[in-house]
């Protein structure tokens, strides 16, 4: 079987490539990457059976990856070291879903269930929960946060919401890290690509890739993929559902 491996973290491409070397006989390592573009590249041309995918990488995902590749014939085992993915990597179809750092037992685990589906040559199709993102002008940028020691560097996609604290903002990101800025919310609407970003209240920006529903109330509320719930102004509450309408199309 051919394996390539994505990881934006060298080491852990060592480690991984290591383990399978000395555990699964049947395998070949015929490539490796270390962001989403090189993944694609990778995977497109080197034709594996088996990719170890990570999730968070530079310029974007591993379900970035997957979404560049529709018709894929390979069984996908993610690799993070974040649990919050686990319901993605089920719509994504994955194999398996491993947490950092990587066990030996998990790791044979999933090799097993991988040439299982490889055998039967099942592979199921990417459940699309958020739409195309190769013309999203967020997905590429990231930008630099002042905090009280400095400078953050942040993908804008990993950004769930900006919550306004007086002159300051709270900014909530997928890792379940909080960040306070020393900005306030009006400027990170001005910096932030607004086919993205919505002012869905006068004191929350939401990033609406990571809107899970919408709920119907007075003027309506949405839940964010983090729990968190936002209230929509009613004025709001039609421009919200026309942005919405255009990432789904």
């Amino acid at each position: 079987m051919k394996i390539v491996i994505v990881d934006d973290e060298k080491d852990a491409v060592h480690s991984l490539e290591l383990m399978l070397n000395e555990y699964c006989s049947d395998i070949t390592i015929v490539g490796k990457a270390f962001s989403v573009i090189e993944a694609i590249k990778e995977i497109q041309n080197k034709k594996p059976d088996i990719v170890f995918l990570d999730i968070e990488m530079p310029h974007g995902t591993g379900f970035d990856v997957l979404e560049s590749i529709p018709d894929r014939k390979f069984a996908v085992i993610f690799t993070t070291a974040y649990n919050n993915y686990a319901i993605k990597a089920i719509k994504a179809s994955a194999i398996d879903y491993i947490l950092k750092p990587v066990g030996i037992d998990e790791l044979l685990t999933a090799v097993k269930k991988a040439q299982e589906q490889i055998q039967k040559s099942i592979f199921p199709p990417l459940i699309k929960e958020i739409p195309d993102l190769q013309n999203i002008s967020a997905l590429h940028k990231k930008i630099a946060i002042n905090t009280a020691d400095g400078l953050e560097y942040v993908n804008t996609t990993d950004i769930i919401r900006i919550e306004a604290d007086g002159s300051y903002s709270n900014i909530f990101l997928t890792n379940n890290k909080k960040i306070l800025a020393s900005k306030n919310l009006k400027e990170f609407q001005n910096i932030l690509p607004n086919d993205i970003f919505y002012r869905a209240h006068n004191s929350h920006l939401i990033n609406l890739l990571h809107v899970k529903r919408f709920i119907r109330t007075d003027g309506g509320m949405v839940e964010m993929n983090d729990g968190s719930l936002m209230t929509l102004s009613r004025r709001n509450r039609d421009e919200f559902i026309q942005q919405m309408d255009k990432l789904a199309q």
